[in-house]
């Protein structure tokens, strides 16, 4: 157990903890946004299942394949026709904050589907499947962050990663 000579050690200790625990949360957070937006773009293309409360995708309607075959896309790949849906999809970390998702008006569309297009979900499923991995990842983030942090760490010479 750690000792502290006086009341102005220990807060100081508290304050380097703090920053400890928010550093390695964002790391956290950044792991975690990565490994949903990566799951999202790979539902891109293939017909996917239900997954909690996410309806599985409505097959593709007759006319719309029809289109994709005269314009030369890929038949029976749902969202995808040259990539861009796919490629649109991002992450952005600021803080104890994630955002993934897509700029893209289509993005929206497909998601929660509209009066004429039912929803094909893929931010929503991919944040929901991989929910015990995301605990995972946070949750050794905030202990890394507990314990003293990376760079408490690194400056004790230890080598290991959160």
């Amino acid at each position: 157990m750690r000792e502290f000579a006086d009341i102005a050690t220990f807060a100081e200790h508290l304050l380097t903890l703090n920053l400890a625990i928010a550093e390695s949360a964002h790391k956290g957070l950044e792991k975690a946004a990565k490994l949903i937006e990566k799951d999202a773009k790979r539902q891109i293309g293939h017909y996917q299942p239900a997954v909690g409360p996410f309806q599985d995708w409505a097959p593709l309607a007759e006319s719309t394949e029809e289109e994709k075959a005269r314009l030369g896309y890929p038949l029976d790949a749902p969202l995808l026709r040259e990539g861009q849906l796919r490629d649109s999809i991002e992450h952005e970390v600021a803080g104890l904050e994630a955002v993934i998702g897509s700029k893209s008006d289509i993005a929206a569309y497909q998601e929660f589907g509209t009066r004429t297009i039912p929803p094909r979900p893929f931010i929503g499923p991919a944040a929901f499947k991989n929910k015990k991995a995301i605990q995972e990842i946070l949750g050794k983030a905030v202990v890394e962050g507990l314990i003293g942090g990376e760079a408490i760490h690194q400056s004790l010479g230890y080598d290991f990663e959160t």
